[in-house]
């Protein structure tokens, strides 16, 4: 059946009460609230008990939703990381090892994929590059798990889709019948670049004006609040000016955070909460997508994609960046595995599933599949992962 009001209700209240209430269990297993939402999905759609359309604009909001608040909270709270040590690791980790992975993931698709053009192969690359900061929370706030690895995981997975996001648009405008990559890019670099200005503009007033506002200011308990609205209102303003509205909401959260610490504190808890809410929604509707719009291609050749995506292609881009890096080699194997793919990467695929690009179908199916194992293999390994790296450091 199709969803309405009342049935998003019914399933989404009883999978978020549902991921709530086994939250303890979570904790000490292989599984993870991606996985049980995904799974949720995968299994209602499935069975023909809802049914999900990549078409439906509800859809695009819901992840469009899930990413602006992600970006916000990430450049809010990725701020107290750049005011940390360990930054070999993490900035090679962007500068090298992401777009490593984005041309390993286009040469093996190209080779794989005969229907690609180079710019699609790359596109599907892009889609792909970033990582996710939701499947790695658990692994990112585990004490156990050194500082260095907590710190550059969190510090990549906040600043990558913010980083990727033009890439994305860069290579749909390329790989799109009759793209002008000269004219629409210089337009779309504009876009980024006014968008950066607005978030920063915005981030600054807003975090300076706690400073003036009278009877004391905000009121503690809403701090959190004022800040979400400042990032949707940079979303906003900048989408319907001439800005990336992500790129504002990104760039928003960093100088919000540097002009008032104590919002970027009060932020964390708050923001944690509503990204899972969000995060819930999202990883369900995407499983019941998987559904919803199967695969027509090779199978054979999905899973190999699939796996050089996950065992090659991530790991392979972070040793080449990790260097002469002064890292253990356990710790590199760790931040090498991690790199679970998650929302930014379901929003990129649903840009080019909505966009003119001539196998756009084929590159959304594909990605989609690959978020999906990324998610269960990256969701049913932190628990397990976190442990291993606490035991190779107690044994020294």
């Amino acid at each position: 059946m199709e969803l309405g009001f009342e049935e998003v209700l019914l399933f989404g209240g009883a999978l978020l009460a549902a991921a709530a209430a086994l939250s303890g269990v979570f904790r000490g297993t292989v599984l993870s609230v991606s996985v049980l939402s995904v799974g949720a999905g995968l299994l209602l759609a499935g069975t023909g008990v809802i049914e999900v359309s990549a078409e439906d604009d509800a859809v695009i909001y819901l992840i469009e939703l899930a990413l602006i608040v992600t970006l916000f909270s990430d450049g809010l709270l990725v701020e107290r990381e750049l005011l940390r040590l360990h930054w070999s690791a993490p900035v090679r980790a962007l500068v090298v090892a992401m777009p490593l992975t984005l041309l390993f993931l286009a040469l093996c698709a190209k080779l794989l994929f005969a229907d690609l053009s180079w710019a699609e192969a790359f596109l599907l690359g892009a889609v792909l590059s970033p990582t996710d900061p939701v499947v790695t929370s658990a692994v990112v706030k585990t004490r156990g798990v050194p500082q260095s690895v907590r710190h550059t995981l969190n510090l990549e997975s906040g600043l990558n889709d913010g980083l990727a996001l033009p890439v994305v648009l860069f290579f749909i405008i390329l790989a799109s019948p009759g793209g002008d990559a000269g004219g629409e890019g210089l337009e779309l670099l504009g876009e980024a670049g006014v968008g950066a200005v607005i978030g920063v503009a915005l981030g600054v007033l807003a975090g300076r004006l706690t400073k003036h506002l009278p009877m004391g200011g905000i009121s503690r308990r809403y701090d959190s609040i004022y800040a979400l609205g400042v990032g949707l209102f940079a979303f906003g303003l900048a989408e319907v000016t001439f800005g990336n509205g992500f790129i504002a909401a990104f760039t928003c959260g960093i100088a919000l955070a540097v002009a008032e610490h104590d919002i970027a504190d009060d932020f964390e808890i708050f923001s944690e909460n509503v990204s899972t809410i969000l995060s819930v929604f999202t990883f369900f509707v995407f499983g019941a997508l998987i559904v919803a719009t199967g695969y027509g291609g090779t199978v054979g050749l999905l899973i190999v994609f699939t796996a050089f995506a996950l065992l090659v292609a991530r790991p392979l881009a972070v040793a080449i960046s990790m260097l002469r890096v002064r890292l253990p080699g356990p710790h590199r194997a760790f931040i090498a595995w991690f790199g679970p793919k998650g929302v930014a990467s379901m929003l990129f695929a649903l840009l080019v599933l909505k966009s003119a690009v001539d196998e756009r179908n084929l590159i959304f199916e594909v990605a989609a599949f690959v978020i999906l194992a990324s998610i269960i293999a990256h969701g049913l390994t932190d628990t397990v992962g976190a442990r291993w790296i606490e035991r190779k450091v107690r044994d020294g």
